[in-house]
């Protein structure tokens, strides 16, 4: 029985996904620059085939100002050289007029011919602090649009942000039906009651089993209101070896050099340093033990050298893997996970944990993607 309903209740498989650094988080030292596993396209596409080659079935691509490459434009480049694998594409909602992101992101579904998810980011902007207020009720607006831009021939949208009058949707139709399914992360009740109305997949944090556990009654509650249920999502980092010794070892590896005052400017230059997400995984650091775990096999020494998602799943391969499927027993149906390097650590997972698990594609799951091209102006619709 899942901790809550979710959408996904009868399927007895789970979207294990990857993740590509384009925001300069590659390191065999967690902060140690290292040239060559700079945030490049060459390096960061070969993360993606990597992924691909091991049978992940999603990646996500995280979005970022300081350092990096631009999201939209890393999956575009992706979409000839993979077949397969799906990307989640992180979406900063307002960077991009919304009618004109939704006709991006119909252009990029139809390149990955269905493999196209997206993760709605609502963070402040390079050199703009807006309240959080303000923040969802832009992205609100823009998820609006985007699913109305989707599935209506034309639309009219009178909000406190945006404004559009009688607007065709003819060169916005998307690859999948209904358009890419809406993957959403977000601790405050505004975050919350976005996801609840308008999203999929709800992805959180690692913290605490009981944690996660009341995290998802509280989302599934403002779902509820709405006559909604979600499905739930896990991203955390992974060291997974033969032995739990061995994992561990490597775990001490990855900070063996880190200094803290570096780690800490590497954790405040993210534009999302001081959400509350951020403050709960800082909060896990405070309550682990010596070693930095909080939990049997969840280490949050990650969180020293990062923001956001700050604690990996450390261990053998079964207990990892046991992790994982007590997750799933609790109702989550997608994993992201990474880990460093991260062509290495795909290799050691993909080769121990993943081909124990029973793995899926989402957007396929949901019925999104159509079996032949759809009649879209992008597709084989009728050209006008």
């Amino acid at each position: 029985m899942t901790v809550v309903p979710i959408t996904s209740q009868d399927l007895d498989a789970v979207e294990v996904s990857w993740f590509s650094a384009l925001c300069s988080d590659d390191y065999e030292f967690l902060g140690v620059p290292d040239g060559d596993l700079r945030s490049s396209w060459a390096h960061c596409s070969n993360i993606v085939k990597e992924a691909e080659t091991q049978g992940f079935r999603n990646i996500l691509c995280p979005s970022s100002y300081q350092v990096g490459q631009d999201t939209l434009s890393f999956v575009a480049g992706c979409a000839p050289i993979t077949s397969d694998i799906n990307f989640l594409a992180a979406v900063r909602c307002g960077e991009v007029q919304p009618i004109m992101l939704a006709r991006t992101i119909a252009t990029l579904d139809h390149m990955l011919e269905g493999r196209l998810t997206v993760n709605i980011i609502s963070s402040d902007f390079p050199g703009e602090k807006d309240e959080s207020a303000y923040r969802y009720q832009r992205s609100r607006e823009v998820v609006e649009i985007l699913k109305q831009a989707w599935t209506q021939d034309e639309f009219s949208h009178n909000g406190e942000v945006y404004n559009f009058n009688n607007l065709t949707t003819t060169p916005v139709k998307p690859y999948q039906t209904g358009g890419p399914l809406l993957y959403f992360g977000g601790y405050s009740p505004s975050a919350l009651d976005l996801c609840g109305e308008h999203c999929d997949v709800y992805l959180m944090w690692p913290e605490k089993t009981e944690e996660l556990e009341g995290r998802m009654k509280a989302v599934n509650e403002v779902a509820a209101k709405h006559g909604r249920t979600l499905d739930y999502g896990l991203r955390v980092h992974v060291i997974v070896r033969d032995t739990e010794a061995e994992a561990k070892e490597y775990a001490e590896h990855i900070t063996s050099k880190l200094d803290d005052d570096y780690g800490r400017m590497i954790r405040e230059r993210a534009l999302d340093s001081t959400s509350l997400g951020v403050s709960h995984q800082a909060k896990n650091r405070e309550l682990a033990d010596k070693f930095g775990y909080i939990e049997p096999n969840l280490w949050t020494g990650v969180g020293r050298a990062r923001s956001g998602c700050g604690a990996a799943l450390v261990g053998s391969t079964d207990q990892v893997l046991s992790k994982l499927e007590a997750y799933k027993k609790m109702g989550m149906r997608a994993f992201i996970l990474s880990g460093y390097p991260h062509i290495d650590e795909a290799q050691h997972f993909g080769s121990r944990v993943l081909p124990q698990m029973n793995t899926c594609s989402l957007p396929h799951a949901y019925g999104r993607v159509p079996d032949t091209t759809p009649k879209t102006p992008l597709g084989t619709g009728v050209r006008k």
